[in-house]
């Protein structure tokens, strides 16, 4: 993938300095967030469980670099796991799964055109949370394809048991960005789905939208979400408690 130039960079910069994510928090609770260690400000907007979607696989591939050479943009992606009180769950299993950058996921026969990618495995991967309950990965900014607006795929696991299935979306402005300055994503067809009319992302709502940011001086991406969910299965009460804290 050639490298972003400069007014390629500048121009996804402006886009993630427009996101909404860029949240003016209370102090308090800025405060509570920095306190309790947290990779991000969005913890405020609660994670829901929504559909798991007809491609998981567990090919069981425990690597921190899923993008096996696919073009894109790179991208750094952290999950952080945490109880409803904020204490980060070490150890905790997080699958992670998502198409490339023309909406093609691994290891199934795929929407659109009928390609087989049976036996890859891109894309794909498995990390448990480090001490600070962190799951990190590399990979590429995912596709998109008909029907869905941009998303990423996660599961996580307690025990072998899974207590919370769910998606990460990113705004608008950013998917935009991306998809116009990278050739990578470059299509024939317009998206047909957007943020705003997918089921999933407004059933997921606004807790499960990734705060991003560019490095420089290699353009690449970073994106985080912390997740709270309870031991017994589900999303936790992250908001009221944080919000309680202000």
């Amino acid at each position: 993938m050639p490298p972003l130039s400069t007014l390629d960079r500048r121009s996804l910069l402006r886009a993630l300095a427009a996101s909404p994510l860029a949240l003016a928090l209370p102090a308090a609770v800025q405060a509570e967030v920095a306190a309790a260690g947290l990779i991000s400000s969005d913890v405020c907007m609660l994670q829901k469980e929504v559909t798991e979607g007809p491609f998981y696989l567990d090919p069981k591939l425990v690597r921190a670099d899923i993008s096996e050479g696919k073009p894109g943009l790179p991208m750094q992606l952290r999950v952080q796991v945490v109880t409803a009180d904020c204490v980060p769950v070490v150890g905790a299993r997080l699958d992670v799964w998502h198409c490339d950058a023309l909406g093609v996921y691994s290891g199934v026969r795929n929407l659109g055109g009928g390609a087989d990618t049976s036996g890859e495995t891109f894309l794909r991967g498995t990390q448990a949370t480090d001490s600070n309950g962190v799951a990190t990965f590399q990979t590429r900014f995912p596709g998109w394809y008909p029907g869905r607006t941009t998303h990423i795929h996660y599961k996580v696991f307690l025990d072998d048991n899974t207590v919370l299935t769910s998606q990460i979306f990113f705004d608008e402005a950013v998917n935009a960005a991306i998809y116009e300055d990278n050739e990578a994503y470059a299509r024939d067809d317009a998206r047909d789905m957007l943020n705003g009319q997918d089921r999933i992302a407004q059933q997921a709502g606004e807790g499960a939208f990734a705060a991003v940011r560019m490095t420089e001086p290699d353009g690449h991406m970073e994106a985080a979400l912390v997740v709270g969910i309870s031991p017994e299965g589900g999303s936790a009460g992250l908001l009221d408690w944080l919000w309680k804290k202000a």
